[in-house]
């Protein structure tokens, strides 16, 4: 009740100024140390993943921060982990606004961001601030207006800037709003890619004699034969997991709607059956034993058990958190916790 009253409060601003009074509301709160009015303590149910201990199953997917600057906050909300990103080399503004837009009816959002953040070296600077003891994802990219040739080497330095400070790294080839990116989930781009990424992966665990765990990002928009070239890349070059999956360019489900033409990736309730169904395929096609982080469309707590049922390790939930306030998160780990 009491988060309705708030959502209702701030959907009357411009969506992408509502989410940063969103943002800053809930930091506020964290170090106000009343995250209790959203989330109470239940019994944490731990589970290894990725060499890992994520204290639940229920993590903040990329995008909703995309600097690290809450990442105490999200803390205090009790996710089990905290994905920050996605972050380029160099800063970067994004693509002009408007760039996000709410679909209510359908509990929906579209974002054409283009992967504004302030760039590697500003989240590196907040990461070596965290107070909160929370396993740490970082999600990174490319810069849009980096050549072809030079690709690769946005990621590897990404990599390498992260490394030291990540729990895990997430590798970003799956979001609609840069130029090219999907085109790195296919062929000999995908495997020049993770090729040269593994390489600098094992010299940087030799350097730091620590192993930080790799996921792949990557988009709803697959064909089934896609999928079958994927989990083979991703099971030749020993990536650590796969996460399912980024915005869909699909708009079957919201046609007709206030801004369901708009330009950008669809995220939300919509995409919750196409998602779950392309975790069914992955989990065909990777052993059995391979992690699966699920996001897309998870609304409730029958919608994570769902994904979980499908082959999901992890959940991650974004626009559930705005239409469904912080008792999501709560509801989830109950009902997985239930369930084990």
């Amino acid at each position: 009740m009491l988060y309705d009253l708030i959502r209702n409060l701030i959907f009357k601003f411009d969506v992408e100024k509502s989410h940063y009074i969103g943002l800053q509301s809930l930091n506020c709160i964290a170090k106000s140390g009343l995250s209790s009015l959203f989330y109470q303590k239940y019994p944490a149910s731990s589970i290894d993943i990725m060499g890992l201990t994520f204290p639940n199953a229920v993590g903040l997917a990329a995008g909703f921060d995309k600097d690290g600057d809450y990442i105490d906050a999200m803390s205090s909300l009790g996710f089990g982990f905290v994905e920050i990103g996605t972050v380029t080399p160099r800063p970067q503004q994004g693509n002009s606004k408007p760039r996000l837009f709410r679909l209510p009816a359908a509990e929906a959002i579209i974002n054409r961001m283009g992967f504004n953040n302030l760039g590697v070296d500003y989240v590196v600077k907040r990461v070596k601030k965290v107070k909160k003891d929370i396993i740490l994802g970082i999600n990174i990219g490319k810069n849009f207006d980096t050549s072809e040739k030079k690709i690769v080497e946005d990621y590897l330095i990404g990599l390498n800037r992260v490394y030291p400070y990540a729990d895990y790294i997430t590798i970003n080839i799956s979001s609609p709003n840069t130029p090219g990116l999907r085109a790195l989930q296919f062929g000999k781009s995908l495997d020049s890619l993770l090729d040269q990424l593994k390489q600098e992966h094992l010299r940087l665990q030799e350097c730091y004699q620590h192993y930080i765990p790799i996921a792949v990002k990557i988009a709803p928009d697959l064909e089934d034969n896609d999928i079958e070239q994927l989990a083979q890349s991703f099971v030749e070059y020993k990536i650590d997991a796969v996460v399912v999956n980024n915005t869909t360019i699909s708009r079957d489900s919201v046609i007709g709607i206030k801004h369901w033409d708009e330009a950008g990736g669809l995220s939300g309730r919509p995409v919750f059956s196409e998602s779950t169904d392309m975790i069914r395929k992955f989990s065909r096609a990777l052993p059995e034993d391979f992690p699966i982080i699920a996001v897309g469309g998870i609304m409730s707590r029958c919608d994570a058990q769902l994904k979980i049922d499908a082959g999901a390790s992890l959940v991650q939930i974004y626009s559930g958190l705005i239409y469904h306030g912080p008792g999501l998160i709560k509801d989830i780990v109950g009902c997985i916790n239930d369930r084990t």
